[in-house]
């Protein structure tokens, strides 16, 4: 996610936002540095990452709480959060140089530490987790690395090569950001930040084709609920799109805006709202905003 900030000026579009809701509510992140991804942990608990100080947050969204999880070491980072609930293991993508981590939340002990790509360029920005193991997406190559899960153990990596529109464009440039799954994993779905697109993932072949008719300028990342779609966009909105039958071509189906929104980066979701990471990424890199914080919204 660092790397958009060069992007900025391309992307940023301006939006006149629509009043908050008097529900809206904020949980501030206490002592972060920056804020990125986040996933849900049940029961109305969820883990959100630091960005740049690698620390993990879990916050009670039915409190309207946070604290401070996991302490990483300095020079960890952590992008996407997806958590494997069955064996309450927590995959972090961990951006610069191929680095991506697995956590035991039971202990908050650090179980498994990958070098992925290229360690010079790789960029990993987000993970997925399915019933066969965690999905992450590499930024600046046309490729996903995959970690198997067999009865709670982390199995051998693997790199998936990506064809079609969804491996990008130029080589080098930045592409993929956010990836996310269909429940039986058979699907996976990656938001390109620019052109602003969403693309359906063979995990097998690693063929992709282009969602057609969802146009959703700097998406970072993404929230699948059935044939519902969210995408969080950093120019401080999140789309709704209705997906058909195959997840083939969306419909349109509202925007959500607010006051509070200061480049959202990442969602998920909570009952029927959203519970939605405020990045401020555009006020420096490191971002310095003097705090971070979760907005729960309504979806």
């Amino acid at each position: 996610m660092r790397r958009i900030l060069a992007l900025a000026s391309a992307v940023l579009l301006l939006t006149v936002a629509a009043p908050a809701s008097a529900a809206t509510r904020v949980i501030v992140l206490p002592g972060a540095t920056s804020a990125e991804g986040i996933t849900a942990a049940g029961g109305g608990t969820y883990y959100t990452g630091d960005l740049f100080a690698g620390t993990i947050f879990r916050e009670d969204v039915r409190s309207g709480t946070a604290e401070r999880f996991i302490e990483a070491p300095p020079g960890t980072a952590a992008a996407g959060v997806d958590l494997d609930r069955r064996h309450d293991l927590l995959f972090v993508a961990g951006a610069d140089h191929g680095k991506a981590y697995v956590y035991d939340v039971r202990t908050k002990a650090k179980v498994a530490d990958y070098t992925f790509g290229d360690p010079q360029t790789s960029y990993i920005n987000d993970v997925a987790v399915t019933p066969q193991g965690a999905w992450f997406t590499d930024s600046y190559h046309p490729q996903l690395f995959f970690v198997p899960i067999v009865a709670g153990r982390l199995g051998t990596p693997r790199t998936l090569p990506l064809s079609g529109p969804g491996a990008g464009g130029s080589p080098g440039s930045f592409f993929m950001n956010d990836v996310i799954a269909t429940p039986s994993g058979d699907t996976l779905l990656v938001a390109a930040t620019i052109p602003g697109k969403v693309y359906k993932i063979n995990p097998v072949t690693g063929a992709s084709a282009e969602i057609a008719g969802v146009d959703a300028p700097s998406v970072v990342s993404l929230v699948l609920e059935g044939h519902r779609l969210w995408a969080v966009q950093l120019d401080d909105k999140i789309t709704r799109w209705c997906l058909d039958g195959d997840l083939s071509h969306g419909t349109a189906a509202g925007t959500i805006t607010d006051p509070l929104f200061d480049q959202p980066v990442s969602a998920a979701k909570v009952g029927d709202r959203l519970a939605v990471v405020n990045s401020h990424i555009y006020s420096g890199t490191p971002p310095t905003s003097p705090t971070y914080e979760v907005l729960v919204v309504d979806a």
